[in-house]
C-alpha cells in the first residue's frame, strides 16, 4: 500500500464529513435576483452605441466612493444593468481571466422575436444561424429561468453572444 493511499482516511475523518455536509446542506446566502455583471469589452464607446442602438439601453457614467479618479460606465435596461470594463484599463475588482467576447448573454423583451430579428438584420447586425433547429422565421425554442423561450441570436462587437428573448 503506498503512502498517498494509507493517508487518505486521516484526511477525510468524520468531523470533516460532518463539517462538509454542512455546508453543501446549509448554503452563505439565497440569491433572489442578480443586479449588474460585468462586461469586459475592447471599447466602450462603441459597445454603449451598440446596446442603445440595437437593444434600446440606456448609458449612465458615475463614479464610486471607492475609486472616485475613474469614471464608471454602464448600461441600465429594465431593473438590471451592464457595468463596463475596457480591456486593459480594468480596475479591481475584477474577474480572475479578463477576456472580451467571452460572455453569453439572454435578453428578455416584450417585443415580437420576429420583428426584433427583422430590425437587427435591417440594422446591419449579422444574426447566428442556428440552423437545422431554427424555424423558417430565424427562431429557436430555449428553455429560460421562468419558463420556455422562443430565441434569435446575434453578437455584439466584441463577439459575445446575445441572445434575444420572449417567453411563451
Amino acid at each position: 500500500m503506498s503512502m498517498f493511499t494509507r493517508s487518505i482516511p486521516k484526511l477525510i475523518s468524520h468531523t470533516n464529513l460532518q463539517h462538509i455536509r454542512k455546508m453543501a446542506s446549509t448554503p452563505a446566502a439565497h440569491i433572489k435576483s442578480l443586479d449588474h455583471l460585468v462586461l469586459t469589452v475592447a471599447s466602450i464607446p462603441r459597445s454603449t452605441q451598440w446596446y442603445k442602438a440595437n437593444l434600446g439601453m440606456q448609458a449612465e457614467q458615475f463614479v464610486s466612493s471607492a475609486t472616485p479618479d475613474i469614471t464608471r460606465h454602464s448600461l441600465l435596461f429594465g431593473s438590471q444593468k451592464i457595468n463596463l470594463h475596457e480591456l486593459g484599463k480594468e480596475f479591481e475588482p475584477k474577474a480572475q481571466n479578463v477576456k472580451d467576447g467571452s460572455a453569453d448573454l439572454c435578453f428578455i423583451t416584450d417585443d415580437n422575436v420576429k420583428d426584433v430579428r427583422q430590425r437587427l438584420i435591417d440594422a446591419g447586425v449579422e444574426m447566428v444561424d442556428l440552423s437545422p433547429e431554427k424555424t423558417d422565421e430565424g427562431i429557436v425554442i430555449r428553455t429560460g429561468a421562468q419558463g420556455k423561450l422562443r430565441s434569435v441570436y446575434c453578437r455584439d462587437p466584441d463577439g459575445n453572444l446575445i441572445e434575444i428573448s420572449n417567453y411563451i
